[in-house]
């Protein structure tokens, strides 16, 4: 008999499903025209890419022309905030707010950005992983271009009070992003309603495939290209379009919601029972607000352990997990986003990361 073998990194990347598999076949195939051209395979190509935007914007409760298609999360990143410090910065407002947990798609803009002469300000979360929206209004001043305060934390699952936020943003009239990456799989979003400028999201999260996102845009918000070529994607994203991964993704946003609920309280279910057993074990801890966390995060700290020696441990009994962000996975130093969180010296460097989602069981929760 083999080994057993649990993939639980869903954080990280997800498995295609099979019905999104099946939505790509035929751009894969028979359908592999160019959504440019005049011809009938090019004409069924870009009503595929129309047809995915429309199952986008139903999932999302937004307007299909809200929806533009990217390369994943990072590309989605980059536009919005470079994208948006190129439009205000002439204007003189140059500030751009986030916080000390984001993705390195995010804080390394933001990193680039100071060179061009953004005033970036970045504010501390408190010790459960969560920002203070009263220390976000503080730091506004007239010359805020942006906000950007992701959804849901990438490395602990922790969600953040993007509600208060936004309300706090649209009464000082800021623009706010949101990296939904993490959330989008768990969190419903009705974004007509919701006062989000911008949102982006990776398909690769969602059981479609790697390398396809979308930036989501409202209606009367300007944001230039920062990408130049050709007039796809409304003239803003150019490059010849990824048929197949845009219409996996279109049906994945479809899959996501008519079971939402149930799915997640069952893989929450599976969370919780992989948290029970490992905290059983002496010098173990949670990393986060478990009150307010994405149903399949678990983001532990060993004491006095060394992460990467645990990964090896566990990937030599088939076991798939993480240190953090797959985005920095290799990076022997300290998890940001912990150390943020105060989590003590003797527990920063034994940080693991296990996710789980729908395609987990029980038989995989108790073999880890």
């Amino acid at each position: 008999m083999g080994k057993k073998s649990v993939y639980a990194d869903n954080a990280a990347t997800t498995r295609i499903s099979q019905s999104v598999l099946d939505a790509m076949m035929p751009y894969l195939t028979e359908q592999f025209g160019n959504p440019s051209g005049v011809y009938s395979t090019g004409r069924r190509a870009k009503r595929a890419i129309e047809t995915a935007r429309q199952k986008a914007a139903l999932a999302l409760g937004c307007e299909p022309s809200e929806i533009y298609f990217t390369s994943g999360g990072t590309e989605s990143d980059n536009w919005a905030l470079a994208g948006t410090y190129r439009a205000l910065a002439p204007e003189g407002k140059k500030r751009i707010i986030s916080t000390v947990i984001e993705h390195p798609a995010v804080l390394n803009t933001l990193e680039y950005l100071k060179t061009q002469g953004a005033d970036i300000v970045l504010l501390p979360v408190k010790e459960n992983g969560r920002i203070d929206p009263e220390k976000v209004k503080k730091v506004i001043t007239p010359d805020t271009a942006l906000i950007s305060v992701m959804a849901a934390n990438n490395e602990t699952g922790v969600i953040q009070p993007v509600e208060e936020i936004s309300r706090i943003c649209a009464e000082h009239e800021v623009l706010f992003h949101t990296d939904a990456v993490q959330a989008v799989p768990h969190m419903h979003f009705n974004l007509a309603d919701s006062g989000i400028s911008m949102l982006s999201l990776s398909g690769h999260k969602l059981h479609a495939p790697k390398g396809t996102g979308i930036l989501y845009i409202k209606n009367g918000i300007s944001v230039p290209q920062i990408l130049f070529g050709g007039a796809q994607e409304n003239g803003l994203r150019p490059g010849t379009e990824n048929v197949a991964s845009i219409a996996g993704l279109g049906r994945a946003l479809e899959d996501l919601f008519p079971d939402h609920e149930n799915r997640n309280a069952r893989i929450s279910a599976l969370r919780d029972r992989l948290a029970e057993g490992l905290l059983k074990n002496e010098g173990v801890i949670m990393n986060g607000d478990r009150e307010n966390m994405l149903p399949g995060h678990c983001s532990i700290s060993v004491k006095n352990a060394d992460g990467e020696k645990l990964l090896l441990m566990l990937d030599l009994k088939g076991i798939c997990a993480s240190a953090g962000s797959a985005c920095t996975s290799g990076d022997s130093e300290p998890s940001h986003v912990l150390k943020a969180m105060g989590v003590k010296p003797e527990y920063l460097n034994g940080s693991v990361r296990f996710t789980i989602d729908e395609y987990n069981d029980e038989e995989d929760i108790d073999y880890i």
